[in-house]
C-alpha cells in the first residue's frame, strides 16, 4: 500500500513542478510583450512631445525673422535629436518642419514661390485683407524607428505627422 502513495507523490511532484513551470513560462512571456509595448508607447509619445516643441520653435522662429529686412522666409527647420546617426542605432529622431504663409501678396512677397499660398493679385485690394493678417501652416514630421527589431537599419521608419495653422 506505501508504494502506491509514493507514486502517487512523485506524479503529483512532477504535475506541479510541470504546471509551475508552464505559469513562469506565461508571466516570462506577457513581460516581455508589456515591455515592448511599454517602449514603443514611450518612443511615441516622446515623438508627440517633439512635434508640440519644434511647433513652437518654428513660431517662435517666424516671429523672430524680419521677413521685409532679410528679405528671406523661414521654409524649413531640420534636426536630428537623441542621436548623430538614428538610421543605423535606432536611438533618436528626427525632426523635418515645412513651413507655408498665407496672408497678402504684399506681405509675403519677400518668400519663396514654393512657399506662398497667398490670395490672387485681383483680391489685395479686398478690405478684408487690409489688415494684413498673416497666417502660416507648420508641417512637422517626427520619424522614428523600433528599436525591437533585430536588424534596426533595415526596419522602416514610423513618421508621426502635425499640422498646425497659427495666426502670426
Amino acid at each position: 500500500m506505501k508504494t502506491h502513495r509514493k507514486a502517487f507523490s512523485l506524479v503529483t511532484a512532477v504535475f506541479l513542478i510541470a504546471l509551475m513551470a508552464s505559469v513562469a513560462f506565461y508571466v516570462m512571456s506577457l513581460s516581455g510583450k508589456i515591455v515592448k509595448e511599454t517602449t514603443v508607447q514611450y518612443k511615441k509619445e516622446q515623438a508627440v512631445l517633439l512635434a508640440k516643441s519644434y511647433t513652437e520653435l518654428a513660431i517662435m522662429t517666424v516671429t523672430a525673422n524680419d521677413r521685409n529686412a532679410t528679405g528671406q522666409c523661414i521654409t524649413d527647420i531640420n534636426a536630428t535629436v537623441g542621436s548623430n546617426d538614428p538610421e543605423s542605432s535606432g536611438i533618436g529622431y528626427r525632426v523635418t518642419v515645412h513651413i507655408g504663409y498665407i496672408g497678402a501678396k504684399s506681405d509675403i512677397n519677400t518668400c519663396a514661390e514654393t512657399s506662398k499660398l497667398g490670395k490672387p493679385a485681383d483680391l489685395s485690394t479686398d478690405p478684408l485683407i487690409e489688415n494684413h493678417e498673416l497666417n502660416i501652416i507648420v508641417d512637422v514630421y517626427v520619424k522614428y524607428k523600433d528599436i525591437i527589431q533585430d536588424n534596426i537599419s533595415a526596419s522602416p521608419w514610423i513618421t508621426y505627422h502635425r499640422r498646425t495653422l497659427q495666426k502670426i
